[in-house]
């Protein structure tokens, strides 16, 4: 009986190739931030225009910035398993054709930011992008443990970017929501790094888990939690937010320390994952929380 040959897995659409590169998932969690930025800079509901223009713009450099990530770290993600089949190391892609893609976002995110918006969103945007694609990715990342540290202020950046398209200035208030992500980053990522340890240090990747170890690492996760916690009331305690941002706040803070403290005291081996994803829905909601508390206080 003759057998019928197994079919070659189908390539992905073009488009989806292209949509790959820009992290879609990551360029939410960002446009997200950054448009709760903009709302809450605002006593009501802020000008369309600032409010569309601006975080399509933050949204557009994020992909730009994925992009040229994807580009950089091609042989990198060749020798991981989450990331070699990725459209460039899997060849379904050209670096050309990812780098002339990374310059059109590029182009059109600092076009519509510095003649829809205003000019110091467009400069503290493509600060940020050259922040995460270059200095991260080419120096940082391959140049010290404290890598995400250092390289979280360009991820910290959108809730910043959505403000200053409405105020045009840098606040207090701004840099708070800053703070937040800045001190979010390292357990969120180091949490990730802990499941890919053998695959980092297979790639020559110097991450907290790979030069310190896995144990120390943990301690570190704790701490910044640690920290992450007494941050997060500082909305409350400068009365930029309310008492329904302080519950959810208290209610998410526990949750994180709960992971962070199981991650110390447990070997499971799913618990990193776990404390990654976690951090991602904490992150989310935190934000949610604050716009809530925003509205509902008005």
């Amino acid at each position: 009986m003759a057998t019928t040959p197994e079919l070659a897995p189908r390539a992905p659409p073009v488009w989806r190739r292209y949509l790959e590169l820009t992290k879609p998932k990551v360029v939410a969690l960002i446009t997200f931030t950054a448009i709760v930025g903009t709302l809450l800079a605002s006593p009501g509901f802020p000008p369309l225009g600032p409010l569309l223009f601006g975080n399509l713009g933050v949204a557009l450099a994020a992909a730009c910035a994925a992009t040229i990530n994807h580009v950089l770290d091609r042989r990198i993600d060749e020798q991981m398993a989450r990331t070699r089949s990725r459209p460039l190391p899997s060849g379904q892609l050209s670096e050309r054709a990812a780098l002339i893609f990374a310059a059109l976002l590029g182009v059109a995110a600092m076009t519509l930011l510095a003649f829809l918006v205003n000019l110091l969103s467009a400069v503290l945007t493509f600060c940020s992008l050259i922040g995460y694609a270059v200095i991260y990715t080419v120096w940082l990342k391959r140049a010290t443990s404290q890598n995400i540290v250092i390289g979280g202020a360009a991820g910290a950046a959108p809730p910043v970017l959505g403000w200053t398209a409405v105020t045009g200035s840098v606040d207090p208030n701004a840099l708070l929501l800053f703070l937040i992500i800045f001190v979010w980053t390292p357990p969120h990522f180091w949490a990730l790094a802990i499941a890919r340890r053998e695959e980092y240090a297979r790639a020559g990747i110097p991450m907290l888990p790979v030069t310190h170890g896995v144990e120390f690492t943990r301690l570190q996760v704790l701490l910044y939690t640690v920290l992450l916690t007494v941050v997060t009331l500082l909305p409350y305690l400068t009365r930029m937010s309310g008492l329904i941002y302080l519950a959810a706040a208290l209610a998410l803070d526990a949750g994180f320390l709960y992971y962070a403290l199981a991650l110390k005291v447990s070997t499971r081996a799913e618990l990193p994952m776990r404390v990654f994803r976690f951090s991602v829905n904490y992150l989310m909601w935190l934000f949610a929380a604050l716009l809530v508390d925003h509205y509902l206080r008005l």
